[in-house]
């Protein structure tokens, strides 16, 4: 086992159960270990690097903005925060945005958000949050709560009171719910990445957002995976044809730092006053520097390109020896494969291809702009280690 390895093992926290890899360096969606084996990266950091590793132009902006100003406190304006802003409502017509450093941290925001509004607006009793069985909404204490998944829930009681979790894709059962609770806000994620990529039904989504509206209950949208280009729309909500009131999101943003971001509607985009919410690191200017890189180059030619590349994915493995069924949008794809998904896992890392798994199946995230020649060899690894 190498030094590296071995300080790894004797040093950091035993959250991880790190696979034997170690890796060095890379560039765009191919990286090398220690040794000098090459991997093609299917799963880009769990959807992080948007355009993979060593990007120039995103590099480049967070170079320039390191040799200008790391960091300042929220009690001063910085450009890249303030541009990074503009751009994001501009492109999703939200109002407002307050930045975080992470995906949980974003839905701590927007939870906060919806139950001010709603004890504003109908009573400080009103502030029971829905969200569905099989989510993941992170971490925290409180996104544990907000997550729909009990084996999460079982080492960290007591968890934050006040969540109650729908079945995906029943309506009227959603709505049955939030009428039996003094209800503040819906909570999805359009596309349940960590369980399972799990695609929900249009005609849910649009009723739950109607009911929202008509009830005048918050409705919020974890684009945290699904966000920032990876659907093929710039966020997973726009394939649906609903406004949400609030759209979280984080990991592909940054392209490899740490930010996230709440969007807040014009309906909540003044519910947060001076003092009621806060991060030092919140819109630190590096990492807003290479997000503007980052979302400045999701435009329509990108995402059609995200669509092409899903259906060229989607074809290969539908129905290929091995494979029992392929889910997901855009460059969000999950494959229930016939063996154990660790196991093909495996395979695949022996030859050269790095995915990732979600609940039992091999999850792919690739780079957006992961060249067609790259994909296509990495996906026929996959097929061949499904057999």
């Amino acid at each position: 086992m190498s030094e590296i390895k071995l300080i790894d093992k004797q040093y950091v926290a035993n959250t991880y159960n790190r696979f034997d890899v170690q890796i060095v360096s890379g560039h765009g969606s191919e990286v090398y270990d220690e040794n000098g084996k090459r991997y093609i990266d299917m799963g880009s950091g769990i959807g992080v690097t948007s355009f993979g590793i060593a990007d120039e132009e995103w590099k480049n902006a967070v170079i320039d903005q390191l040799g200008r100003v790391q960091h300042m406190s929220n009690l001063y304006y910085t450009e890249p925060c303030a541009r990074l802003a503009k751009l994001l409502c501009e492109r999703t017509g939200m109002k407002k945005v307050f930045f975080s450093n992470s995906g949980a941290e974003a839905n701590e925001c927007a939870i906060k958000v919806a139950r001010k509004y709603a004890a504003e607006h109908k009573g400080a009793e009103y502030s029971t949050v829905i969200t569905l069985e099989n989510s993941f909404h992170g971490r925290t204490l409180t996104t544990l709560a907000a997550t729909g998944q009990e084996h999460y829930h079982e080492l960290f009681q007591p968890l934050t009171p006040g969540f109650v979790h729908a079945k995906a894709n029943d309506a009227e059962g959603l709505i049955a719910l939030a009428k039996a609770n003094k209800t503040a806000a819906i909570m999805i994620e359009c596309i349940q990445g960590e369980g399972g990529v799990l695609v929900l039904e249009r005609d849910f989504v649009q009723k739950i957002a109607d009911f929202a509206k008509k009830e005048d209950i918050i409705l919020i949208v974890d684009e945290v995976q699904t966000g920032n280009g990876r659907t093929g729309e710039l966020y997973a909500y726009m394939n649906y044809g609903i406004s949400p009131d609030i759209v979280s999101t984080a990991k592909g943003i940054g392209g490899g730092l740490p930010l996230g971001a709440a969007l807040l509607s014009e309906k909540v985009e003044d519910v947060l006053g001076y003092g009621d919410h806060g991060s030092t690191f919140g819109g630190n200017p590096v990492s807003c520097a290479g997000a503007l890189s980052i979302i400045g180059r999701i435009d329509d030619k990108l995402l059609a390109e995200v669509r092409e590349k899903s259906a060229t994915v989607f074809s290969a493995l539908e129905g290929a020896e091995g494979v029992e069924s392929v889910s997901g949008m855009g460059l969000m794809i999950g494959i229930k494969t016939v063996k154990p998904a660790a196991e093909v896992l495996k395979k695949c890392m022996e030859n050269g291809v790095l995915c990732l798994t979600a609940k039992d199946k091999v999850r792919l995230l690739p780079a957006l702009n992961i060249p067609k020649e790259i994909l296509t060899e990495a996906v026929k690894i996959i097929k061949s280690a499904c057999k």
